[in-house]
């Protein structure tokens, strides 16, 4: 979601004629002219000259325009988290049982940086994916990332954890990273990241990928290149650029078998539809078009649930701080791995905790933007596979 000086314009054209009726009223008020009306004592506009005061004139039309503006502004906010953040569902208790001592500290921001850093867990699911014999297909978590918006609100990080990451789990050893969530939830993934990375979460999100995807279509359909051709369900996505809709979409992200790095391309692929969606939402021709603007948004905010620290003013305030961030700034990681191996029956990753050290440190010291280019590695390719 973002929001910049056009978002007051926006929200006021796509309102119903019931909300207009709750809105105030400016009314208008027929200026004396100093040549046909009567001065404000009554006197006779063809009697002596009184002296007369353009400043008080400039800024009595100010103050008007300051108060037009003032509706505008506040009448778009309001709008935004009545239709919008009021749109998203929230998950209660994400962070209640947590030891809070026991917690990663704060990022620390430079000092000169405005305001905070704000770090997301964001877990995405997609039910189309395979699913293996007795694994609860609505009891574990495809996607896992870090998205940290920086201090400066200019810049963003989304750092993949591949769900197969072998790590251990407080109370339960080592094991799938994924099968945290279905141990014991959000709180005991979230436990376990902090854990591994020693980066504090701040905000937990849900993303029902099937969901997202409506999107696609809101948008018209989204462009992606591809490196090798491909085959998965009823599609085959070609070599080169790819405009796809919502319905290619899905099966274009489901894939794993048959791409040569599996679930690592598979993430790639998440990564580069989230560069095109965010690309083309933030196109002039989205926001310049209220009603596609709208139900882009509509479909964005219904495929996302929110743990309950963030209201919905919080939401929409900590929105329009990241006003600045474009997706040219907007940097995607996967976190660095060693290799993959056997861990009884299960096919595991690998994590390279050195390497991995480094970009967490940074990402502690809100840094990574800045120190990006020492993990070229493991950033995303133009062209994935």
């Amino acid at each position: 979601m973002s929001v910049d000086g056009t978002g007051g314009r926006v929200a006021a054209a796509t309102r119903t004629a019931d909300d207009a009726e709750a809105l105030p009223r400016l009314e208008t008020t027929d200026v004396p002219d100093p040549a046909t009306d009567a001065g404000p004592d009554g006197d006779d506009p063809t009697g002596p000259t009184r002296p007369r005061h353009p400043l008080r004139r400039v800024l009595i039309s100010l103050a008007a325009i300051a108060l037009v503006l003032a509706l505008l502004v506040g009448g778009g906010l309001w709008f935004l988290a009545d239709r919008w953040a009021g749109n998203i569902d929230r998950v209660s208790d994400v962070f209640a049982s947590l030891d809070q001592a026991a917690r990663p500290a704060a990022a620390t921001p430079a000092q000169s940086a405005p305001q905070d850093p704000v770090t997301f867990l964001l877990v995405g699911s997609d039910t189309r994916d395979e699913v293996a014999a007795g694994e609860d297909p609505d009891g574990r978590s495809d996607a896992i990332m870090i998205a940290r918006f920086a201090a400066d609100r200019t810049h963003a990080q989304l750092i993949s954890i591949p769900r197969d990451s072998w790590v251990d789990i407080p109370g339960h050893g080592r094991n799938k990273i994924n099968a945290s969530y279905a141990f014991g939830g959000p709180s005991l993934l979230i436990q376990t990241v902090e854990q591994l990375t020693q980066v504090r979460i701040d905000h937990y999100v849900a993303i029902d990928f099937a969901g997202l995807i409506q999107v696609t279509d809101d948008l018209g359909g989204v462009d992606v290149v591809v490196a090798e051709t491909t085959e998965n369900g009823p599609f085959t996505f070609p070599a080169g650029p790819n405009h796809l809709d919502g319905e290619q979409v899905r099966w274009y992200l489901a894939q794993r078998y048959g791409l040569p790095g599996g679930d690592f391309d598979r993430v790639k692929r998440q990564q580069q539809y989230l560069r095109a969606m965010f690309a083309k939402l933030f196109s002039s021709d989205t926001f310049t078009d209220p009603a596609k603007l709208d139900a882009a948004m509509l479909a964005v905010t219904s495929a996302v649930t929110i743990d309950d620290t963030l209201g919905n003013g919080d939401l929409v305030s900590l929105v329009y701080s990241m006003r600045g961030v474009r997706p040219d700034n907007i940097q995607f990681f996967t976190a660095p791995v060693l290799g993959t191996g056997m861990e009884g029956p299960a096919s595991v990753v690998y994590l390279d905790n050195v390497t991995g050290e480094r970009m967490w440190s940074y990402l502690r010291s809100d840094s990574l933007a800045s120190n990006g280019a020492e993990f070229s590695k493991e950033a995303l390719p133009d062209v994935p596979r």
